[in-house]
């Protein structure tokens, strides 16, 4: 499915799951004006093909202990081999990193990084990020006050 292809019930249904991925699709169809069957076709066209990823849930990190979060822009030194490599493996293995962005720019990576406080994030840095032989520097933005969050994709 292509996003022009999209109709107003279809965005809708994204919209709507995007603020409640519990919605039973008896309830998805009441909002959005279909039968439920038509709905459940959608749902399923949408999820097989890749234009909804997953369902989750989110989860108040302040609540869990995790007070500090960080930006931090990772660069890599360029002539390393394995250099790229190594650094995404250590992306997709480190729980306390929850995005990790390829950017253009001064550095190569955007990183942000969850933990309970600054001592948490020294360790990390020190038992993981520089034990990365790639990892050239690292410069860290620590987050003072979350103004905006949202997960959902403007698809209206």
């Amino acid at each position: 499915m292509e996003s022009e292809r999209f109709d107003r019930a279809t965005r809708q249904i994204l919209e709507a799951l995007q603020a409640d991925a519990r919605l039973s699709t008896q309830a998805l169809a009441e909002r959005v004006g279909l039968s439920a069957t038509p709905v459940w076709r959608r749902v399923k066209e949408l999820e097989d093909s890749g234009v909804i990823r997953r369902h989750v849930v989110l989860v108040d990190r302040e609540k869990l202990g995790l007070s500090i979060c960080v930006l931090a822009n990772v660069s890599l030194v360029r002539h390393s081999e394995g250099a790229v490599e190594q650094f995404e493996q250590l992306v997709l293995t480190s729980r306390e990193i929850i995005e990790c962005h390829g950017i253009t720019g001064e550095a190569d990576y955007v990183i942000k990084v969850v933990v309970p406080d600054m001592k948490a994030y020294d360790q990390f840095l020190q038992s993981k990020v520089f034990k990365v032989p790639g990892v050239a520097s690292v410069r860290s933005n620590v987050v003072l006050r979350e103004v905006k969050y949202e997960t959902a994709l403007p698809v209206g």
